[in-house]
């Protein structure tokens, strides 16, 4: 088995090593479709991490009529967080948003002026919430609204953020499409150049592959040169392309660090350095071995 196997990977050595051009076009076209495929997936951990750091920044705020209870308002947050949708409710008190309205206003006399003339706090209190995904915020924004409620709430902020909030939604899911469309073009051009070079290769030597079916070679004997070829392709393709996207990644990843600052990729890419690459190395191996399977069983079966 180990004679055998050796002669196999020989083979398929000999066999990658004869194609030349048509072997670099072929790589070059799993490096495009691998830069793609890697692309897609730190897309996805950009596109996680941006929704995230916008999340934190956006929420629906439900403001109180001043003469609504305390515990009223109280009892309506428990409900709140009962709810599927929602991962946090903080609750601001009127003498809290007071506080944090004159910290925002220090230095501003007109301002402190005008607090300073007022007998009572003008301001209301309100609760603050925060869901577990941008697309529930419609949900909660109804749930506030009910009838029941109308006659402690003044008012819900829901419709300023809503454009917002669906604009966001709206790029990721179209910019997630548009990446995944991209790599599976690419990924079964990178199937169809693999498939030809290796039926080029298949051709020029078929002769030799005949004699092989005649004296009773097995299919497996006869396919895994060109599965190996395939490998070959793969493994290259996987490793070039992974050596492109580090660099790319290090100098992107402080741009995106000034427009977004909760998102290092960088740190990412080490971090998790073995499994980006050994995704990429999968999925260019994958290609070669379909590739190279679908061509030579064809022939057998022509």
């Amino acid at each position: 088995m180990i004679v055998t196997l050796a002669r196999i990977i020989k083979f398929g050595w000999k066999s990658f090593t004869r194609n030349g051009l048509l072997a670099v076009s072929t790589i070059s076209i799993m490096i495009l479709a691998a830069l793609v495929f890697e692309g897609l997936i730190l897309f996805n951990v950009v596109g996680k991490s941006a929704i995230g750091a916008i999340q934190e920044k956006i929420d629906i705020s439900v403001y109180f009529k001043s003469n609504t209870p305390e515990d009223t308002i109280l009892n309506l947050k428990k409900s709140l967080e009962q709810l599927d949708e929602v991962r946090d409710v903080q609750y601001v008190s009127k003498d809290k948003a007071l506080a944090d309205f004159k910290v925002r206003h220090a230095g501003e006399d007109t301002v402190s002026q005008t607090l300073e003339e007022l007998d009572v706090n003008p301001l209301l209190a309100s609760l603050n919430v925060k869901a577990k995904d941008p697309t529930q915020y419609g949900a909660i924004a109804q749930y506030l609204g009910a009838k029941r409620l109308a006659d402690v709430t003044e008012k819900v902020t829901y419709a300023q953020n809503q454009v917002v909030i669906d604009r966001l939604v709206a790029f990721m899911d179209t910019m997630r499409r548009a990446g995944i469309t991209l790599n599976v073009f690419l990924a079964l051009l990178a199937v169809i150049v693999t498939f030809t070079t290796i039926r080029l290769a298949i051709y020029s030597v078929s002769d030799q592959l005949q004699i092989m079916r005649f004296v009773g070679a097995s299919n497996s004997f006869i396919q895994g040169p060109y599965i190996v070829e395939g490998v070959f392709y793969g493994i290259i393709a996987g490793v070039v392309s992974f050596g492109f996207m580090v660099p790319i990644i290090n100098f992107a990843s402080p741009y995106i660090l000034n427009f977004i600052p909760e998102i290092h990729i960088a740190n990412y890419l080490q971090s998790n350095f073995f499994a980006l690459f050994g995704y990429q190395l999968l999925f260019c191996t994958g290609l070669g071995i379909i590739s190279a399977f679908i061509a030579i069983r064809r022939y057998l079966h022509a």
